[in-house]
């Protein structure tokens, strides 16, 4: 009977091809700007790593100042300072840990052909791999013993592997950044980050880091952070009275694989701002924080509230276009009036009739969804174009694909059943004359 009912729906839409465009275009209109901006926020806020996202925690110390908090609604600072997190790296509490901060260094090629450029480092720990898990394509990342002993190792992201070694095995080579010569152990696939989870400190949809070098290499070499740094006092003259201060440049994570492990981590930070207090340092009342990502994600407001505000924009707008298709579907379905009565004096039902102006309705959703979609792909570009930062959050997934035929067609459908309700009240003796 279905198939009955779409035959008819169907040929009820090519007999009125403009008003059937009509309705298509505004459910397709509609359908490509709220799924393009849902899409948007949809892939921004998604966890980035759900397997084991309440794991990781990142770590904060309110060591600011005790005249003033460092946000005005007293949240900690968002990084630690080089003497916290060195100590809490030695300390060695957790199942897992990372220190570590964006460096930008100039590249040195080989390859003549190639002119010197910069390029963009993490700088951290061997722990950070088994942590974030990227994926090798070549050797894998150096180990606790390279980062004790300073060695001058690097892992290289697949771009600039491509870019300096054409995509070859390049472990076992040398590189040479800022006039010093370090030795590839890795190279990492493609790592597609929609958002910069572990750093949103330098911007959740920053470029990805290009490779990456031991913290312990880049401390002595005294190669200074070229991401965030805060400071509530002078950090003094020189390179060592610098590590000795108490500005804030460094992200600290750690992974605490049950929540006992936890809560035992949280007792030791307490432990050891008490310790620090007795020292001078940490003016401020106890106000340690270990937030798992998408607490960290929350905190930061990575999805933004102008990008929330779009999104509801976008529905109404939604809205107004199935305002637009109920009045049409009503005009389409008034006109049917003879037709209606000769169909229930035939003995048809009004569920019936019911069925098959709504199955018609449907029709048009679908067709509105898959151009919708196309209109989606369109508007998706467009968003990459204009805002190069949301490059790897505009793109459509299965879920999407699904979602926006899904709510075209719930979107007819729900548009229908007004005018569908009136098409069923038509009676018989009205519309038929002896």
């Amino acid at each position: 009977m279905f198939a009955y009912y779409l035959q008819l729906g169907l040929r009820s839409l090519r007999r009125n091809p403009i008003l059937t465009a009509l309705m298509v275009a505004g459910i397709a209109l509609g359908i490509a700007a709220s799924m393009t901006t849902l899409t948007v926020l949809h892939l921004m806020g998604s966890n980035p790593i759900p397997w084991k996202s309440d794991k990781l925690h990142y770590v904060q110390l309110d060591n600011w100042s005790g005249d003033q908090p460092y946000y005005d609604d007293g949240r900690p600072p968002d990084q630690v300072t080089y003497q916290d997190a060195v100590a809490l790296m030695k300390a060695a509490r957790a199942d897992k840990q990372a220190a570590m901060f964006k460096l930008s260094l100039p590249v040195q090629p080989d390859n003549k052909d190639l002119k010197p450029f910069q390029a963009l480092a993490r700088v951290t720990y061997a722990d950070f791999f088994a942590m974030f898990e990227p994926r090798f394509r070549y050797g894998a990342p150096w180990n606790r013993d390279q980062d004790e002993s300073h060695a001058r190792v690097v892992v290289l992201g697949d771009a600039i592997n491509e870019k300096l070694f054409g995509g070859q095995d390049s472990t076992g080579k040398n590189v040479r950044l800022d006039g010093i010569d370090y030795t590839v152990v890795g190279v990492l696939e493609k790592w597609n980050l929609r958002s910069r989870y572990y750093d949103l400190t330098n911007g959740a949809f920053a470029d990805p880091d290009e490779f990456f070098m031991p913290f312990t290499t880049a401390i002595d070499l005294k190669q200074r952070s070229s991401g965030n740094n805060s400071c509530w006092k002078s950090s003094g003259d020189g390179w060592d009275a610098y590590l000795a201060s108490d500005c804030v440049w460094i992200q600290m994570w750690v992974q605490l694989d049950s929540p006992a492990r936890l809560a035992e981590y949280k007792s030791f930070l307490d432990s050891y701002v008490s310790e620090q207090k007795k020292l001078g340092r940490f003016p401020r009342p106890l106000n340690n924080r270990l937030l798992d990502v998408t607490g960290w994600m929350k905190d930061q407001k990575v999805v933004s509230r102008d990008m929330e505000v779009q999104t509801g924009l976008a529905f109404a707008f939604l809205a107004v276009c199935l305002v637009n298709t109920i009045g049409l579907l009503l005009a389409k379905f008034t006109r049917k009036s003879g037709e209606i009565g000769l169909r229930r004096a035939l003995g048809a039902s009004r569920r019936d009739v019911f069925t098959q102006f709504l199955v018609e309705s449907g029709v048009v959703g679908l067709t509105g969804g898959v151009l919708g979609l196309m209109l989606t792909g369109l508007g998706l570009l467009a968003v990459r174009a204009l805002y190069t930062e949301y490059k790897t959050v505009a793109s459509l997934d299965w879920a999407m694909v699904a979602t926006t035929i899904l709510l075209a067609i719930a979107a007819a459908l729900l548009a229908g059943l007004y005018p569908t309700w009136r098409a069923c009240r038509v009676q018989p003796a009205a519309q038929l004359k002896v």
